[in-house]
């Protein structure tokens, strides 16, 4: 399980770089909300651990940014609302940072490009020279290109997030997305992450791909 101290501590410090200055209300009661919502127990994949899994890769992908603090924020945003049975999970965690960021003391037009990076999670198809997008989608994906064993631990998380789907349905929705992921012409977009991470995830959905039968 991730540190929490350790996640909190980060949050301190990212927020106070997006108040750029300003004074706000003490952030520890954001942090606490965010960490709560991480840890809900319908959780298997979407916790704690992948919150600061998303943040180190970031962490490793800011020179690629223009503001790796939107990023950074949009990481802790991105899921904070993750409902294995609903679909618009992005949506309304984009909300959920346009109503606390501005209270927390974030400016309005951070506000809105972190709440634009969020929703962004939901295709992971950034625009061509959209930098912070690159940054946050590569840092999401970067689970693909795991060691094997590692990825077989996601993959069996998501299984289990998605325990209420029977298994015939559930592997052919899996096995569509991951075609579809396959047929894109590039999985990453940052170069670390087209040089580091495009053929080792590649291999992982085409072995996954072969397991379902698929």
């Amino acid at each position: 399980m991730a540190d929490l101290d350790a996640l909190r501590t980060r949050w301190l410090r990212t927020l106070s770089a997006a108040r750029q200055g300003a004074a706000g209300p003490d952030p520890a009661p954001y942090a606490d909300n965010l960490l709560r919502r991480w840890s809900e127990p319908q959780r298997r994949y979407h916790t704690t651990d992948h919150l600061a899994a998303v943040l180190d890769h970031i962490d490793a992908l800011a020179e690629c940014a223009d503001d790796p603090d939107a990023v950074r924020l949009a990481a802790w945003f991105h899921d904070a609302v993750h409902l294995p049975e609903r679909s618009e999970n992005e949506e309304r965690s984009a909300r959920l940072a346009e109503r606390a960021l501005p209270e927390a003391g974030v400016p309005q037009a951070t506000t809105a490009e972190v709440a634009r990076l969020v929703r962004l999670t939901g295709t992971h198809a950034p625009e061509p020279g959209d930098a912070n997008g690159a940054v946050l989608c590569d840092a999401d994906l970067a689970i693909l290109a795991a060691p094997a064993e590692t990825y077989a631990a996601y993959t069996a998380a998501i299984r289990e997030e998605y325990g209420f789907v029977p298994d015939d349905a559930f592997g052919a929705a899996r096995a569509a997305l991951l075609r579809q992921l396959l047929r894109l012409p590039r999985l990453f977009r940052t170069p670390y992450g087209e040089r580091e991470w495009e053929e080792p995830a590649r291999r992982n959905l085409r072995t996954e791909l072969t397991r379902l039968g698929a």
